[in-house]
Order: structure tokens, then sequence, then C-alpha cells
């Protein structure tokens, strides 16, 4: 199984959850609502879920296998950080061309 794309669906930036993204497995199978959070020691990836009859968070969807989970975590971080130096990229750039001044036509 191939993860064929990922999208960074939002970004958050107070309190522990950081963005929510999209993940397509070969074309073919589409994961929403996964998170991206930021935890004590490190930034992490939940898996969607839902709250049962007891008040419970159960995934809905998850990786069988450390090896799986491990992969995906790793794609979504990665997709995740050049996001946001893409981002930061972008606003330095504004930054700057609001800032040159235009040149006069004598």
């Amino acid at each position: 199984m191939e993860i064929t794309d990922i999208k960074i669906r939002r970004i958050i930036n107070e309190g522990r959850l950081r963005a929510v993204v999209s993940v397509t497995f070969d074309n073919m199978l589409a994961v929403h609502d996964i998170k991206v959070v930021q935890g004590n020691e490190r930034l992490f990836v939940a898996m969607p879920s839902r709250k049962d009859e007891n008040g419970v968070f159960r995934d809905i969807v998850h990786p069988i296998s450390v090896a799986a989970r491990k992969m995906i975590e790793d794609q979504i971080l990665e997709a995740y950080h050049e996001h946001l130096a893409l981002a930061e990229a972008e606003a330095q750039a504004e930054t700057v061309s609001n800032t040159v001044e235009p040149f006069a036509i004598a």
C-alpha cells in the first residue's frame, strides 16, 4: 500500500491540534480528518475517531502494524513541515514585495 496524496486541509495555531489532513492510498481510498497533534514531547498523528455511547473515543480507521503506523505518520509529518515551510516562504516573499519601492519613471 502506498500513500499517493496528502492534503493539509487546515492549519491550526492555537491549542495542541496543529493540522487536519486527508490521505489517499493507492489512488483508491481517501481517509479524512487525520490530525497532527502537538504532544508533550513531539508531534504525532491521530487517526479519525468518534465518541462511543460511553464517551470513549475510538478510531474509525487505523493502521494495523507498527511499521504501517510509522510509515503513515512519517509521511504526514513530512508533508506538514513542507506545508509550513512553503507558507513561511510565501509570507516572506509577500513581505519583501510589499516593502520594495516601485521605481519612478523620469
